[in-house]
């Protein structure tokens, strides 16, 4: 069983605020929560809403209809009244509205709390009753989130939520939530996992420009900056951000940058810089839809081909494609530890379905556990840190000991001096090219979902892992036989491991949040993959499983 809330007015009004205190509370309860939010690219106005999904069972999307929508403006109302589902409820705070159950949030909240601005707690507590939940349970959350709040604040917003509760109550139950079950309480965004991973992994240096949807990674990361030590700094612009995180790098420093489209692609000549110095920095691309500025604060899956070719000339690098908070965690430690392994960048593609979509799982371990450098402390006067090896990798110093640590953009010899010397450019360009042996054989292959045996096989990247999880679980219920193939490392790719998991279906359907199939190109391009069918959704909007079902079925 499961019930979508979604909590729909204007920028400036709380809505996310509601969105944020209805997923914390429920999750406190015991509950599976997923909530994912809608917004548009303006502090005040717009139509912006929030929907928080709770269940009995661990969810892994969102839903296209609304069980029970809170309109707290006229237009919430008029816009998103077709997405509420058959049997649903809508709270409003027009009276004029037919169907729905009238509250003057903003009355309410003047009269219990003394502030129009908590019109949001009371449409909070109001749901707590439609759903037939106790309005103890989320005075409890309120008690957690205004800890650090006068004991007036918290005393207005409790007796906010009980007013909501008590306009209610004649309907108490009436969109009957789930029944806890003991699911973690513990809810983490991907941005929030990402700067968690980074933090305990001992990133020490994280520079970026503000850009949605990145942004709120910069801000977990600020946050975390007096616990572990790191230094925090909004860069002037990418590019700037790119270099400083480059001569971080130079001087030992675990450092990381993130950025959106955009800002990417003003960093592409740091990138290069990285590879031919042979830094090892993060990069983390929050993606969204373009050319240009285009929806900032829209999603999409439309940067993989740019990552994997950015920059000019080759070098090596590894790119990462998380699908939940989980694999945010996992897989930014698992770039640090590559880029630092193989001297060389590596590349996180998250976006804004998955930035700001938070999910209730098993507390992550946010102790400090540094990663291994990978510096070598005894090197001496005749140190050369570009030494032709057969791996590719050569030993790196750092500046301060008795070795002499050269570093400049162009081509150079083994100790650093620049050269133009076509035998020894080969020679360099050679070694830094065979680092991509090692991190393919070292690649983490798909994970396949499903059973081994499923004719119908969605493949996937990134996150629309979540959804085509679901879709595949939906689809296999109703007598369908399909299973999921995600790539949660999209370059390098193992093309052994993957073409054996992929194996022979009767059909093969890649789902992605871009135009093109960009995915499907690049099996095709490595020889996994022949022509497939394209599931593709670039309007801005995240996937979810009744979106890909419906689609599969028509």
């Amino acid at each position: 069983m499961d019930i979508n809330i979604r909590v729909a007015g204007e920028a400036g009004q709380g809505v996310a605020s509601a969105g944020d205190l209805l997923a914390q509370s429920l999750a406190m309860m015991g509950l599976h929560v997923l909530a994912t939010q809608s917004y548009m690219s303006r502090i005040r106005g717009g139509l912006n809403w929030y929907d928080v999904r709770i269940s009995d069972r661990e969810l892994f999307a969102g839903r296209e209809k609304a069980d029970l929508l809170v309109a707290l403006t006229d237009e919430a109302l008029e816009t998103l009244r077709e997405t509420v589902a058959l049997g649903g409820a809508i709270l409003s705070e027009s009276s004029k509205a037919d169907g729905t159950i009238h509250i003057d949030f903003t009355q309410a909240a003047v009269e219990a709390g003394g502030a129009k601005m908590m019109a949001n707690t009371v449409a909070t507590g109001a749901v707590y009753a439609l759903l037939g939940y106790e309005v103890e349970d989320l005075c409890r959350q309120l008690s957690e989130v205004f800890k650090n709040k006068s004991g007036d604040i918290l005393a207005q917003n409790v007796a906010c939520a009980r007013k909501g509760f008590e306009l209610t109550r004649a309907y108490r139950g009436k969109v009957k939530g789930p029944a806890p079950v003991g699911a973690p309480g513990a809810l983490y965004s991907g941005a929030e996992s990402i700067a968690l991973a980074a933090s305990s992994g001992g990133v020490k240096f994280y520079i970026a420009y503000p850009m949605s949807p990145s942004t709120a990674t910069l801000n977990f990361m600020a946050k975390a900056s007096d616990r572990y030590g790191i230094v925090v700094e909004q860069a002037e612009d990418e590019i700037a951000a790119v270099n400083m995180a480059c001569g971080a790098a130079y001087a030992g420093v675990p450092a990381m940058t993130g950025t959106s489209g955009g800002g990417f692609a003003l960093m592409v000549e740091g990138l290069s810089l990285a590879g031919i110095t042979e830094l090892p920095i993060v990069i983390m691309v929050a993606q969204r839809p373009g050319p240009a500025t285009g929806l900032p604060t829209r999603t999409a899956q439309g940067e993989l081909k740019f990552a994997i070719s950015a920059g000019h000339g080759e070098f090596a690098r590894a790119i990462y494609a998380p699908g939940s908070p989980q694999q945010c965690y996992d897989l930014t430690r698992l770039a640090l530890e590559t880029a630092h392994k193989y001297q060389t960048p590596a590349i996180i593609l998250t976006d804004q379905f998955l930035q700001d979509l938070q999910k209730n799982i098993p507390p992550l371990d946010d102790t400090p556990r540094p990663i291994n450098r990978c510096i070598v402390t005894d090197a001496g006067e005749d140190y050369a840190r570009y030494a032709v090896t057969e791996s590719g990798i050569s030993p790196r110093a750092i500046p301060g000991g008795p070795a002499k640590v050269l570093v400049d953009s162009d081509e150079h010899d083994e100790s650093g001096h620049i050269t133009e010397d076509l035998g020894i450019h080969l020679a360099q360009h050679d070694k830094r090219m065979r680092k991509l042996q090692g991190m393919t054989a070292e690649a983490i292959g798909p994970e396949l979902y499903g059973p081994d045996s499923a004719e119908m096989l969605l493949v996937c990247w990134g996150s629309t892992y979540m959804p085509c999880r679901e879709a595949v679980d939906s689809l296999n219920a109703s007598g369908e036989s399909a299973a999921m193939l995600h790539f949660a490392q999209v370059w390098p790719i193992n093309v052994a491991t993957a073409g054996q998991k992929l194996g022979r279906r009767r059909r093969v359907i890649c789902v992605e949040g871009n135009a093109t199939g960009q995915l499907a190109s690049v099996l095709r391009e490595t020889g996994i993959i022949g022509e497939v069918e394209l599931l593709l959704r670039y309007d801005g909007m995240p996937f979810t499983a009744e979106y890909i079902v419906e689609r599969i079925k028509s």
